[in-house]
């Protein structure tokens, strides 16, 4: 049976190759290099047996416009080598870090009955940390620029280090720089690790912002983004809200449970809104919005450690859900479904939500699906909207119920005046001792009651 050898050529010239390797290398009769394109390979030539057949994969990247039509031929150049003898497959680097080959060539090798074995190297990872002074043992994080570049959002702790791997064009900086400014500040500074453990190695520092002004990216070019400010991801809200509810954290709030913090979730929503209607004479309150929202997002993370504590859920089954649910509800996003606008994306969303329902054995009504602890006014209108789509609301002869009112409103069709009216209602309803929000609340109880009973 014959035995095929991963092996790693490390990130330089053929000192830093491990002693295993270079046994290997000097040993072997059939060489296949991923690139010849390696600090190492032209030197190395001078050391391998005279009989040794090499082949390199260069040639398949010409050939092949996407990636991964380039992994998928190499892959098959090896196996169909590796079926008939023993074959030393060397690649840039360790053959399990960034590697993109290895996977398919274990799968494919292990169905095949080729044994597998690998000689380690050392990865571009060590040396690159090393160049900018950073301890792996830190929290490091590392990437393939390529798949960061595809996210919208980087999916990654902005307060760890980050290592982004083979930036090696100048378009691929742009797409990474654009990822990486939805959560780094633009003058945020960031390293470039060129050639990182060889001869040639060199750093530069610039802004993020200014990341694809430059034309000197190859395959051996890093990126190294340090962490932000401590306490500037939501992991660290997270530890911070546990730390609160363990023992030697604050009696308060060890003492919250869901049910206390009903009233807290709604104020700070309220607070949130109240925040950005204050923009409506077209100031900037961004500041305290972002305050706002930062005090809301507290609530819901202490309702998920609670939740967590009392072993319902944890913060992971919440992000897994709704994400799973909102790709779900947008195939014309996520799938092969055409829209031809809103309407169209809101029918879907309705049917996609009904079929769920369905699936989990719900027969609900379809005036169903409206929060009781909404304001009345909002519970109102979804719920007319709601009997609007049924045809079991006729504006028109609602308007007309009130023909006084209606002419108040037709004379100033506008939020101000509408403002005005409603503000007048309430007074009046003060003025007998009445509460507004109370009869509006109860009121709509009653009308979905009626409408459900049709």
């Amino acid at each position: 049976m014959s035995t095929l050898t991963l092996l790693g050529l490390g990130p330089g010239d053929l000192d830093s190759l491990i002693l295993a390797a270079w046994r290997t290398l000097t040993t072997c009769r059939h060489l296949i290099l991923r690139t010849a394109r390696h600090p190492c390979v032209a030197a190395l030539r001078d050391h391998l047996p005279a009989d040794c057949v090499v082949v390199t994969c260069d040639d398949l990247y010409e050939q092949h416009a996407a990636f991964a039509d380039v992994y998928a031929a190499v892959v098959a150049r090896v196996l169909e080598a590796a079926a008939t003898g023993d074959v030393v497959y060397a690649v840039p680097g360790h053959p399990h870090v960034g590697e993109a080959t290895t996977p398919q060539l274990l799968a494919q090798a292990a169905a095949q009955g080729i044994t597998v074995q690998t000689v380690d190297g050392l990865s571009f990872v060590e040396p690159a940390f090393a160049a900018v002074g950073v301890d792996l043992m830190d929290g490091a994080q590392v990437l393939d620029a390529m798949l960061l570049a595809r996210q919208h959002y980087p999916q990654i702790d902005p307060c760890l280090p980050l290592l982004l791997a083979q930036v090696y064009a100048r378009w691929l900086a742009s797409d990474v720089k654009l990822t990486l400014l939805a959560a780094y500040p633009a003058e945020h500074p960031v390293t470039l690790v060129h050639a990182a453990g060889t001869a040639q190695q060199r750093t530069v520092s610039l802004p993020l912002a200014e990341l694809d002004h430059r034309d000197d990216f190859d395959h051996l070019t890093s990126l190294y983004a340090p962490p932000l400010p401590q306490y500037s991801s939501y992991s660290a809200l997270l530890e911070l809200v546990a730390h609160l509810r363990a023992p030697e954290g604050c009696p308060w709030d060890r003492e919250q449970t869901l049910e206390t913090l009903r009233k807290d979730l709604l104020d700070e929503a309220a607070e949130v809104l109240e925040a950005i209607d204050l923009e409506a004479d077209g100031r900037d309150n961004s500041h305290h919005i972002a305050e706002e929202l930062g005090d809301l997002t507290l609530v819901v993370t202490m309702m998920a450690q609670i939740a967590q504590e009392e072993g319902r859920f944890q913060v992971g089954d919440i992000m897994r859900d709704v994400v799973t649910k909102l790709i779900r509800r947008h195939p014309h996003v996520f799938g092969d479904v055409q829209v031809g606008g809103v309407d169209h994306v809101l029918a879907n969303w309705d049917a996609i939500k009904a079929q769920e329902k369905a699936a989990a054995g719900v027969q609900p009504h379809p005036l169903d699906g409206i929060p009781a602890a909404l304001p009345a006014l909002e519970k109102a209108r979804k719920l007319q909207s709601k009997a609007a789509k049924l045809g079991i609301f006729d504006r028109v002869a609602a308007a007309q119920t009130h023909p006084k009112l209606a002419d108040l409103l037709a004379a100033q069709p506008d939020a101000d005046r509408l403002g005005a009216l409603l503000w007048q209602l309430v007074a009046l309803a003060r003025e007998h001792d009445l509460d507004a929000e109370d009869a509006l609340r109860q009121f709509v109880v009653l009308q979905r009651a009626r409408w459900q009973e049709e």
